[in-house]
This record gives structure tokens, C-alpha cells and sequence, in this order.
């Protein structure tokens, strides 16, 4: 961030806490600075504000230190505590100093205790710099490191020495008496220029994890000691006395100390962490002075030479030896970094000659770009990669290899990442389309970094990638048989045109489609066949819709296709034309489609649903589904348009079903019995098992209603084995009370081949209710072109074996009936109630249902009619040679109690046979035709 940028950021917690610590600091410096200038009003004021001001501020300073020491821990702790110690010998000399002038009133003596402290003080802050420092990591280095502390310090003793401490020295021989004197006052400079010369030398070798806090505590120990050689001048020394302005160095310098630690704590809870890097770019100023620092230190050296001769003095012999160690020092530092560079240039020869070979021998394109775009270098695996040699392509501008619908992306990319920071982003990664040499176009992912201004790119050839991913995003959204696209993307069209500026169209519609009889394709000629039949089926679909349109595949034998709305308002113009384009598919796939030699006919059913305001794609494609079933209910190839009644429909059936499957939970089925009468003699030959449902409301339910409208093969195959296992077991019972009658029972030729558990087989039935042989016959229902006829036949053949008698159910109205009454072992024919109800008015089926009586009776079968209401069927049926009835005009189904009241009186009074019409005790149960029928539950 900026210097402006972050003075106008808002600021956290921490960062308000140090300017507020830093401006409290300058007021209170400031404050100290006024008031010594100033005199601080009275000597007495001025003297204690010398003295002791002074030794609270190093005071403060050591305890600052110590109590940071104490809270942080590893490598930082000792040079705070060595700082904490410094200080407190600053402290403790000036409140010597203060005990001599405030206290005892007389002037401190010359060496006191206070010396002692105050040269106590510089050892401790050196040893404390080196800690702080960066350390070096080789021998040479530490070399490197007293030798330029040496350069700096014998620099500044010769300047020091030809300006003052000569004539200090020369004083303190001339009068052997005051020796101890003028020692003080070569000591006191002497450590100084120690404590300079480390400051400055390892000013160049701060930390960088610790940069705050060693750039505060080098700034206060340099204001410190540059109080102290304003002190130590001969101009100043003779005429200082505590208060004056001079003590203001030493305080800012003490309570700088005393910051420095907390600042480094600040900076390092700031957000970010620490100070961001500095671009790769740049050079750092330190950086170049410390690469200066032994020339400026001789160059200081030769001046204090120079200053004796120019001055005209005898050139003193410490400037002499000082001097020449410090030119020994400056050569021997040279020698040890011209090794180093010669070390160094043989390292980064190597480096150099071993990323060429990585660079020239990778099958990556390296290219370097100046900063206006023109190639500087291309690495030799462009010929391999583009097809261009790199001599061709250096030189050439970068833009002119880009594909031109790429370039302006790859420039907004490139300006994105030159303005960013690149300590935040060094890295980043652009694809797009370079030309090759054979001209067409290459998709190539390139790793960019800045380089010296430009790019620096590494590049590599992606295009198979590109295609695969491509590839594999069309096989996950397309139909692989017919590479039409699937029901996800088929889902995500119908929700891109509902949403957006399509989200009012209300003349968007989805068309359901399924084709009719594509089952029997699959069955007759093989599943081959009906691949290409979908294929066909699929292109026909694809040619008829608009451009602007989707027809896809859902899965099996289902398509759909996306009408877009065109923004017309007429909602009934809109549904015809959606009506005439789901018209026109129909007929377009109801032609006939060659598959080699076959010609095959398949019917297509379309269902059509309409987009409304704030509908889900969910919502409009389930609609649109309900409308295809509901044509293929309606007779199939046709086309329907949903209704919301359609909905409320599986809503009632969804819920039908799911009363089914409680009530076979619950055991709410009964089970009811309609006898089968002998036409002749009305005499009860078998009773017919019937379920009913009971329901909460007393009503009895006829499989004609629930089974059909639940629609639940499971539910149903689950009845199936209640009702035959509830009529055995009924069955047995009657026979061991004494009514001994056979009892049929109404059974899919799918159910007879179920390979369910033992215990519930029909074997297994029989066996454990002890039915007598002859007492159970099954009615074969259904004639499912999926059954196999030998194994139906081995099934029949096995019951028969057993006892069980075998009748055909539904004989008359199936299309294998002949080929059932030719294969199966059969004993009893029952006429379907459709032959039956119009047997009288009509001629035509007279004769057919005397047709098939007469067949029943050459092969000698018995024949049962269903469906006999009035008793001029009867006649008609026992003329025609029919043996028994299962009609209401004898009786409906009853319960058992009532079926037991009728077997003991025997017999029906039959139509045309004279005798007594015998009344049966409760009467019968009126029977409700239709899809839904009731019967009253009748009372017990």
C-alpha cells in the first residue's frame, strides 16, 4: 500500500495504538526539549531535571526492555535484556550524577562512580546490536564483519584523533597529575566511536523479520551517542552543566529505547504481517551504501590524515598506525570479496550453464518478451511444439502468434497481472491459441512471470487436452447412441429459456415423447434392430424441430424437444402452432423406418406442457410427462396437452397406492366367494375366491378400483399370494365343517412362475392345509407374449399331477388363446364376460360364443360363462351347451358365512327348470359394475 493510500485506510486497533504511542512519545520529548532550552525556570529545577529527568527516562528504558524480554521468547530475548541492562547503567550514572549536584550540592568529582556507570553502558547495547543483527553464515563473513567494523572505527578514531583526542592526550602527558582526567576523556569518546562503528556496520545487516525494531533502537543509541560527542567536544566540556538543552539527546534516545521493543510487537500484530517485499526490480539503497561503507570509511580515515598536513602538524603516530591498519583492513576485505566474486561468477557460470541445458533440452517453449512485445528469445522447442524454428520466431511481435479472438484476453490477463504486486501473484497462467507453422492453430497453456520489465513465458502444447476435455463435456451432456443431448443437458436448456429475458415467454413449451410399440421391435427382430430404429427415430426428431429449438433423448424410447416461446401474447395461437409442430413429429416418426431388410411401424404418443409465470424446469417437464401418459392411456399415438387435473390424478393414485400398501400391512382385505352354478340343475359346483378391500367407510372395494389405479406390480403380486393362501385355507375349513367344494382361484401365468420361497408355494399350500385333490382350481389370467409357453406348460403339467384343476380365464378375448387351449393341459374354459353380456341381442356373437361352447366340447371340456345378469343369457348359454355359470343371476360374492348358508341349501333356481323357487337366507349382494364399484359391507 502507498504512503497516501495508507494514511486515508482506515486503521485497526493496533496501528490507532502506535500513533497514538508515537505522538504521546514526540509531546513528551518535545516537552523535555522546551523546557531545557528555556532554563526550566529556576538552576535548582534545571539541575534535577538533568540529573534525575534523565535517569527516570533510562530507568523506563530498562524496565521497558526487561518486561518485553520477559513476554517474548527464543533468539530476540537476550539483546533485549543486554539493551534493559545498558540503560540501567545510564540510570544509574545519572542518579550518581544527581546525588553530587542536587543532593549533596557540591560538583561531581572527576572520576566518580558515575563514570564508572556511564562507561558501563556501551558494552552491553554492542553485544545487544550483534544479536539483533543477521548473522553471517560463513567464515568470511564474520571476517568481513570486523574488518568493516575496524574500517569504521579506525576511520573515525584518526578523524577524532587529529580533531581532539591528540590534544586531550598531549594535555593529559603535559600534567602527569591529572592523568586520571584525561584517560575519562579519551575513554568516553574512544567507546563511542566503538559504539558507532557497530551501529553503522550492522545497520546494513539488520533482521528483516525484526527491521522496526532494530531500526528504532539503532536510532536511539545514535541520538545517544551523538549527545555524547557533543559532550566530549573540548568546546562544550568546560562550560556544561546539567539542564541545559544538550540533556534532551539523552532523553529521546532513552525513551526511544524504551519504545523500540513494543513498536516490533506492533508491527508484527499488524495486519499482513510483515512489510510486503520489495519488487524483484529494484535495488535497495541499503543495499548499495553497504557496499560503500569501507570506501567512505577510508575516505574518512584519509581526511583525518589530510587535516594534519593541510593544518601544518607533525602527523602523529596513532594517525599513522591507524591508518595504515585501516588501509591493511580495506585491502584484506578487497581480497576476500574478489575470491568470493571469483567463487561466485564460477557458481553462476555453472547455474548458468545448467539451466541452458534445461532450458534448450525441455519440451516446454520458453520465450522471452520484451516490455512493447517483440520475442528476445525463443527456446529451441519451438520447432517441435509450433512447427517454427525459433531463429524465425525472435524478433517477431508476440501478438502476431496469438489467434485474434485470444489476444484481447491475453492482453487484459497480462496488464491484470503487471499491476499486481508481485509478492501477492508471481505467477500466472493464460491459455489460448497460437499459430503454428503448418497455419492452423494450437491450444497452449502458458506460465508467465515478469522479467526485467517483460514476460517471461513457459509454454506447452495443450490442444489433445483441450480436445479430450471438449470430447468429454459432449459425451457427458449427449446421448451416445444417438448423439442427441441428455436429459441434464436437455434440463439446463429448458432452465436457460426460462430464466432471463425468456422468464414471461409464455409460449415456451415441452413435448414428451414416446414411441409406441418400440417394445415389440426390441422383442421380434432383436435389440440391435431397435438401436437403429432410436438412431432413425432420433435424426427424424433432430431435422423437424426449428434452429432455435432442442430435441433430445431422455433414455429407452423417450425424447423430448424444447419449443422456444417467439414472444407472441396469444396464448391460443401459440398452442396451435406448438399443437400443428407436435402434429407433424408424430406423423414424422410414425413412418415406417427401414432396418435392413424389415420394414418396422412404431407409433409416437407426445405429451405437451406450456410454460407459466414462475414455473421450475422440474415442474414444466414432469407436466409435460404427465401429458404423454396420459395419451398413451387415452390409445396412444396421439398427442396431449397437460391439464391440472392430470396432477390431481397420480396425486389421488399416489395415494391410493400408499392406502394399498397399509392395508395389506393391516390386514384390511376380506375375502368373498361367488358361487359357480350348474345351468341345468342349479346346483353349486365351485365357489370363485374374489378380495375386497374394506375401508374405514364400511365399503368393499373391487379390484377393478384399486388395483387398477394404484398401478403397483409389487402391491399386486403381494395380493395374489394373500388371496390364494386365504382360499386354501377358507377352502380346508369348509371341507373338514362339512362342505366340501372346490374353490377357484384367479392367477397371472406370470405369478405361477415365481420362484418365491417354498413355504409359500402352492405345493407347499396344499400340503399344509391338507386340501383334498380337485378341491383348488387356478384360472389362468393374462397371455403375456413375455411368457414362455414350455415353461408354463411344465408348471400346469406338475399342478395337474397334484390335483389341480387348470381353467383358461379370459377364453375369447386374448390373441393366444388358440395357441394356450393348443399347448396348455386345460380342463375347464371360461368364457370372457365380453362374449357373454352381448349373447342374446346379438347374431353375430351368438354364433362365435356357440363356436367356441361347441370346440369346448369336442376337446371335452367344461365351460364357465362370467358376466350372466338376466336369466335370457342363461337360457341362451345352457342352449348353446355351455355347463356353468358364474353370474349375478344366480348370486353375487358373499362372505363366508352367507356362502355356507347357500351350500347347505344346495342349489339356484335356474331359468326354464320347473320346481320351487327356494329363498336363500339373507338374500344376495348386489354387485356394482364398473371401474368403481362398491359393495356394502353386509352385516354379520
Amino acid at each position: 500500500m502507498s504512503a497516501l493510500g495508507a494514511l486515508f485506510s482506515p486503521r485497526s486497533a493496533a496501528g490507532s495504538t502506535g500513533t497514538r504511542s508515537r505522538i504521546l512519545l514526540g509531546i513528551v520529548c518535545a516537552g523535555y526539549s522546551v523546557g531545557a532550552a528555556v532554563g526550566w525556570g529556576s538552576p535548582r529545577v534545571a539541575v534535577f531535571m538533568g540529573d534525575f529527568g534523565l535517569a527516570a527516562a533510562a530507568l523506563i528504558a530498562a524496565v521497558s526492555c526487561l518486561l518485553y524480554a520477559r513476554a517474548v521468547g527464543g533468539r530476540l530475548r537476550p539483546a533485549w535484556l543486554l539493551f534493559s541492562l545498558s540503560s540501567l547503567m545510564a540510570a544509574c550514572g545519572n542518579a550518581v550524577w544527581g546525588w553530587y549536584e542536587v543532593v549533596l550540592g557540591v560538583p561531581v568529582p572527576a572520576p566518580s562512580l558515575a563514570d564508572v556507570f556511564f562507561l558501563c553502558f556501551a558494552p552491553p547495547a554492542i553485544v545487544g546490536l550483534l544479536v539483533l543483527a543477521k548473522r553471517p553464515v560463513t567464515r568470511a563473513g564474520w571476517i568481513c564483519l570486523g574488518l568493516d567494523a575496524w574500517l569504521i572505527g579506525g576511520s573515525l578514531l584518526t578523524l577524532a584523533w587529529s580533531l581532539a583526542l591528540a590534544h586531550t592526550a598531549h594535555l593529559a602527558g603535559a600534567e602527569e597529575a591529572n592523568v586520571a582526567p584525561a584517560a575519562l576523556s579519551l575513554a568516553y569518546p574512544l567507546l563511542d566511536i566503538v559504539l558507532v562503528s557497530m551501529v553503522l556496520a550492522l545497520h546494513f545487516r539488520r533482521s528483516g523479520v525484526n527491521r522496526s525494531a532494530v531500526n528504532t533502537a539503532i536510532a536511539a543509541l545514535a541520538l545517544t551517542v551523538l549527545s555524547d560527542a557533543v559532550f566530549t567536544s573540548p568546546l562544550l566540556r568546560s562550560t556544561y552543566h546539567s539542564g541545559q538543552l544538550l540533556d534532551a539527546g539523552w532523553f529521546a534516545g532513552s525513551l526511544l529505547l524504551a519504545y523500540a521493543p513494543w513498536a516490533a510487537r506492533r508491527a508484527a500484530r499488524a495486519p499482513g504481517g510483515a512489510s510486503p517485499p520489495r519488487a524483484a526490480g529494484s535495488r535497495p539503497i541499503a543495499g548499495s551504501l553497504a557496499a560503500l561503507t569501507p570506501y567512505l570509511a577510508a575516505a574518512v580515515c584519509t581526511l583525518g590524515i589530510l587535516y594534519n598536513v593541510v593544518d601544518g602538524r607533525r602527523v602523529d603516530r596513532v594517525v599513522i598506525f591507524t591508518g595504515c591498519t585501516v588501509v591493511l583492513a580495506l585491502v584484506v576485505r578487497q581480497g576476500i570479496m574478489l575470491l568470493d566474486s571469483i567463487s561466485l561468477t564460477q557458481e553462476l557460470a555453472q547455474k548458468e550453464n545448467h539451466f541452458r541445458s534445461l532450458v534448450q533440452g525441455s519440451s516446454d517453449v520458453i520465450m522471452i518478451a520484451a516490455p512493447d512485445g517483440t520475442l528476445r528469445y525463443v527456446s529451441p522447442a519451438a520447432a517441435g511444439v509450433y512447427g517454427r524454428d525459433a531463429e524465425d520466431l525472435v524478433g517477431a511481435e508476440l501478438s502476431s502468434i496469438i489467434h485474434p479472438d485470444d489476444l484481447g484476453r491475453f492482453v487484459h490477463e497480462v496488464r491484470r497481472f503487471l499491476a499486481a504486486p508481485p509478492h501477492e501473484e508471481p505467477t500466472t497462467r493464460i491459455e489460448c491459441r497460437f499459430r503454428s507453422g503448418a497455419g492452423d492453430w494450437l491450444n497452449v497453456e502458458s506460465t508467465v512471470n515478469r522479467h526485467q520489465g517483460g514476460l517471461l513465458l513457459n509454454s506447452r502444447d495443450v490442444t489433445e487436452r483441450v480436445r479430450l476435455q471438449a470430447q468429454l463435456q459432449h459425451n457427458a451432456e449427449h446421448d451416445p447412441l444417438t448423439d442427441l443431448p441428455n436429459r441434464a443437458l436437455f434440463t439446463a436448456r429448458v432452465r436457460q429459456a426460462l430464466g432471463g429475458r425468456r422468464a414471461s415467454d409464455p409460449g415456451t413449451a415441452v413435448l414428451f415423447i414416446d414411441l409406441d410399440g418400440f417394445k415389440q421391435v426390441n422383442d421380434t427382430i432383436g435389440h440391435q434392430a431397435g438401436d437403429e430404429l432410436l438412431i432413425q427415430a432420433g435424426r427424424r426428431l433432430q431435422d423437424s424441430v426449428r434452429a432455435g429449438d432442442t430435441a433430445a433423448r431422455l433414455g429407452g424410447d423417450e425424447f423430448a424437444a424444447l419449443i422456444v416461446g417467439d414472444g407472441t401474447r396469444d396464448q391460443g395461437a401459440r398452442e396451435y402452432q406448438v399443437h400443428e409442430i407436435a402434429e407433424r413429429l408424430r406423423l414424422t416418426l410414425s413412418q415406417p423406418y427401414r432396418i435392413g431388410p424389415n420394414e418396422v411401424r412404431v407409433a409416437a404418443s407426445i405429451g405437451v406442457a406450456f410454460a407459466e409465470p414462475a414455473i421450475s424446469p422440474t415442474d414444466l417437464m414432469r407436466n409435460a410427462d404427465l401429458a404423454m401418459y396420459r395419451a398413451k392411456a387415452g390409445g396412444k399415438d396421439r398427442v396431449e396437452l397437460y391439464a391440472p387435473q392430470m396432477q390431481a390424478d397420480v396425486v389421488r393414485r399416489s395415494e391410493l397406492a400408499a392406502r394399498l400398501r397399509s392395508a395389506l400391512r393391516d390386514g384390511e382385505f376380506a375375502l368373498l366367494h361367488q358361487p359357480v352354478v350348474h345351468l341345468a340343475s342349479g346346483s353349486v359346483a365351485a365357489v370363485a375366491a374374489q378380495a375386497r378391500w374394506r375401508s374405514a367407510q364400511g365399503i368393499l372395494f373391487t379390484p377393478a378400483e384399486f388395483l387398477r389405479v394404484s398401478g403397483d406390480d409389487d402391491r399386486t403380486a403381494e395380493l395374489g399370494r394373500w388371496l390364494l393362501e386365504e382360499a386354501v385355507a377358507q377352502a380346508a375349513d369348509r371341507a373338514r365343517a362339512g362342505h366340501p367344494v372346490a374353490v377357484s382361484v384367479r392367477l397371472p401365468a406370470a405369478r405361477l412362475l415365481e420362484t418365491g420361497p417354498p413355504l409359500g408355494s402352492i405345493e407347499a399350500l396344499l400340503t399344509r392345509h391338507g386340501l383334498p385333490s380337485g378341491a383348488l382350481m387356478i384360472e389362468v389370467a393374462d397371455s403375456d407374449p413375455r411368457i414362455s409357453f414350455d415353461a408354463l406348460e411344465q408348471r400346469l403339467v406338475a399342478l395337474r399331477r397334484l390335483g389341480v384343476r387348470i381353467a383358461l380365464d379370459g377364453f375369447g378375448s386374448g390373441f393366444a388363446a388358440i395357441n394356450a387351449l393348443r399347448r396348455l393341459p386345460i380342463d375347464v374354459l371360461k368364457l370372457d364376460r365380453t362374449l357373454v353380456e352381448g349373447v342374446v341381442e346379438s347374431a353375430r356373437l351368438h354364433k362365435i360364443t356357440s363356436g367356441l361352447l361347441r370346440i369346448a366340447g369336442d376337446l371335452g371340456l367344461q365351460s364357465v360363462a362370467d358376466g350372466v345378469d338376466v336369466p335370457e343369457q342363461v337360457l341362451a348359454l345352457r342352449a348353446m351347451g355351455c355347463t356353468h355359470g358364474q353370474v349375478m343371476a344366480f348370486s353375487g360374492p358373499l362372505d363366508e358365512y352367507r356362502l355356507r348358508r347357500a351350500l347347505v341349501r344346495g342349489e339356484f333356481p335356474v331359468a326354464g327348470v320347473p320346481g320351487p323357487r327356494p329363498v336363500m337366507a339373507g338374500g344376495s349382494i348386489p354387485l356394482l359394475t364398473g371401474s368403481h364399484a362398491e359393495t356394502p359391507v353386509p352385516p354379520t
